[in-house]
């Protein structure tokens, strides 16, 4: 009876996980519509990176659903349980972006007076897009390139490295490529960015999904 028993309960556990990744996988399908080809083909590369521990570069136009496709990585990955968390390098001041993405000690600026964790901790254990990271500048390309090298975060101000588990995606509608040969994006960041590609179609060249 104890086998039977044994044999029953893995069956239902089985098809727990099966149910389990069946929701899942309708859950980030449908934040992403469409039915044409190049929208399955979307989900299947989806598929196939978002159990990837590497970084994701998305490309595409304004309006193609770049943000969309980070979420379907990250709620299709092991990390769905963790943060996800987008911020746009374009809205913020560009003397401020250090301190968002990697924090900063109290009084490392003017007006600083608390200290300051950064979106890359607050990401800890989850997934964090980097949307128009093209606008990064020079000096957040640099602290982006070792925190990708290092896995360490050092917020502005102090020297004491904190450890950070993080996924790392980003988004673009820059040629990257073009900006890094005319040496106006720094070549290696982008090599530690674009672990996978995803490029995301314009909807003109999906007619199947309109109307």
């Amino acid at each position: 009876f104890e086998l039977i028993e044994q044999a029953i309960e893995d069956r239902r556990r089985r098809q727990m996980a099966k149910l389990s990744a069946t929701l899942s996988e309708a859950d980030w399908t449908g934040m992403l519509i469409g039915g044409s080809r190049e929208m399955r083909q979307l989900h299947h590369i989806i598929r196939l990176v978002a159990g990837r521990r590497s970084t994701v570069l998305i490309t595409g136009e304004t309006g193609t659903g770049k943000e969309l496709a980070a979420q379907a990585l990250h709620d299709a990955s092991r990390r769905r349980g963790g943060p996800f968390i987008a911020v746009n390098l374009g809205a913020i001041p560009p003397t401020l972006v250090a301190s968002e993405l990697f924090g900063a000690a109290r009084g490392a600026y003017t007006g600083s007076v608390q200290g300051q964790e950064g979106y890359f901790r607050k990401a800890h254990g989850g997934t964090l897009l980097l949307d128009e990271i093209g606008e990064a500048t020079p000096e957040v390309q640099v602290m982006l390139l070792r925190t990708l090298e290092t896995g360490e975060v050092h917020p502005v101000g102090t020297q004491s490295p904190h450890r950070v588990d993080v996924r790392v995606l980003s988004a673009t509608d820059a040629d990257l490529e073009a900006r890094a040969a005319a040496g106006e994006f720094r070549a290696p960041l982008l090599h530690r960015l674009g672990g996978y590609e995803i490029w995301l179609p314009p909807l003109r060249e999906r007619r199947d999904d309109i109307g």
